[in-house]
C-alpha cells in the first residue's frame, strides 16, 4: 500500500524547517495536523475539592512543562504565596529549566534528573531525603511514581494540578488517511472514545515511547512503525527510514 496521506496527532509545527515537512516534499505525501487530546489546567474549585495544602510540602515535583503553568496558576488563583524556600525536583532539565518562566532559576533549589522517575529519586538521594514531597501530576498520579517513592522512603502526596481533555474528531473521516503517527497513550484514548466500533483495517499506526505502543497493542491495534530505537531517536527518522524501505 502506497502512503500517501498521514495524520500526526500533534499540533501544526510552527515553522518551515519541520522534518515532516521534508518528508511530505521528499516523498511526495501529505500530511495533516489534529491534536488528539489537549491539557488544560484545573480549576480552583476542582483543586480545592482535593483537599490539598500546598504549603504543608516543602518540595514539588514535576514531569511536564504543563504541570508548572498549571501549579503556579493555581497558587496565584488561591492566593498561595510560595515560599522562597520551595525546592522543585524535575524528570528532565528541559522541563527544571522551564521554571525559569516563573521563578528566579537557583540551582541551590533546583533539581532534575534525566526522564526516569528513578532519576529523581537519585537527584533527591540523601541529602534531601527528609523534604516533604507534592508530587504534581495529570489526571492521576501513575501507580509506578507512587510505588518508587514508596520504595525510598519519602515523604509524599499527590495533587493533580491539570486534566486531560479529549477532542471530539466524530467528524475526521480516518479513511483518508494510510498513517497515523501517536506520541501518547491519551492519543489513543481519544481514538476510542472518539470511535468506539474502530477498526484498523488496512490504517497503520506510528508511535513514540513503550507506553503509547503498550496502549495500541492493548487495544488490538497493530503498530507498524515505533519509535525511539538506536536507528531512529524520532518518529520522523523512524517514518524517513520506513518511506524509504519501501520505495
Amino acid at each position: 500500500m502506497k502512503i500517501k496521506s498521514i495524520l500526526v496527532s500533534q499540533p501544526a509545527p510552527g515553522n518551515t524547517t519541520s522534518p515532516f515537512r521534508e518528508i511530505s516534499v521528499k516523498y511526495g505525501v501529505e500530511i495533516d495536523y489534529l491534536p488528539f487530546f489537549k491539557i488544560e489546567p484545573v480549576t480552583a474549585k476542582e483543586f480545592r475539592a482535593q483537599r490539598v495544602n500546598i504549603l504543608d510540602y516543602t518540595a514539588i515535583v514535576f514531569s511536564a512543562k504543563s504541570s508548572i503553568d498549571a501549579f503556579f496558576a493555581i497558587c496565584e488563583e488561591t492566593r498561595t504565596v510560595v515560599p522562597e524556600t520551595m525546592k522543585y525536583f524535575c524528570t528532565t532539565e528541559n522541563i527544571a529549566l522551564y521554571l525559569q518562566k516563573h521563578i528566579v532559576y537557583r540551582k541551590r533549589k533546583i533539581f532534575f534528573g534525566s526522564g526516569t522517575t528513578d532519576s529523581i529519586i537519585t537527584a533527591i538521594g540523601t541529602k534531601h531525603k527528609n523534604e516533604k514531597f507534592l508530587i504534581a501530576s495529570t489526571d492521576v498520579t501513575r501507580p509506578d511514581v507512587i510505588k518508587t517513592f514508596t520504595k525510598a522512603n519519602l515523604t509524599f502526596g499527590t495533587a493533580v494540578f491539570s486534566k486531560t481533555v479529549y477532542s471530539d474528531l466524530k467528524e475526521v473521516d480516518l479513511k483518508k488517511y494510510q498513517m497515523v503517527v501517536f506520541y501518547s497513550p491519551s492519543d489513543v484514548k481519544s481514538l476510542l472514545d472518539n470511535y468506539p466500533d474502530f477498526t484498523q483495517e488496512d490504517l497503520l499506526f506510528v508511535t513514540y515511547g513503550p507506553a503509547t505502543e503498550k496502549a495500541l497493542t492493548e487495544a488490538n491495534i497493530k503498530v507498524e512503525v515505533t519509535a525511539p530505537t538506536p536507528l531512529a531517536p524520532s518518529v520522523s527518522k523512524a517514518l524517513m527510514l520506513y518511506l524509504e524501505s519501501r520505495q
